[in-house]
């Protein structure tokens, strides 16, 4: 299984689809919640080349961007191969 990273913060109705979406699939990740951690929001800019909006979802270190490049990822069929893993 891969490796899956959210950066969340509270009350985001995108970061709980995500996570819905995630859970639907039975995979299990790490989530950072961000909403009171000036420093995991920096560390998740960086990391998201400078994209500050929530979440930031990351699959084995690739960043695929929030909510709605998941959710595209998954229309097109390609999710689910992500979440296999190498």
């Amino acid at each position: 299984m891969a490796d899956v990273i959210l950066y969340t913060r509270q009350a985001c109705g995108y970061c709980t689809a995500a996570k819905r979406l995630l859970d639907s699939k039975g995979v299990s990740y790490t989530e950072h919640d961000a909403t009171f951690s000036p420093e995991l929001r920096q560390e998740m800019t960086a990391k998201a080349h400078g994209r500050t909006t929530f979440p930031q979802i990351f699959i084995d270190g690739l960043h695929i961007g929030g909510c709605d490049e998941l959710h595209a990822l998954d229309r097109a069929g390609k999710l689910d191969t992500m979440l296999k893993g190498a």
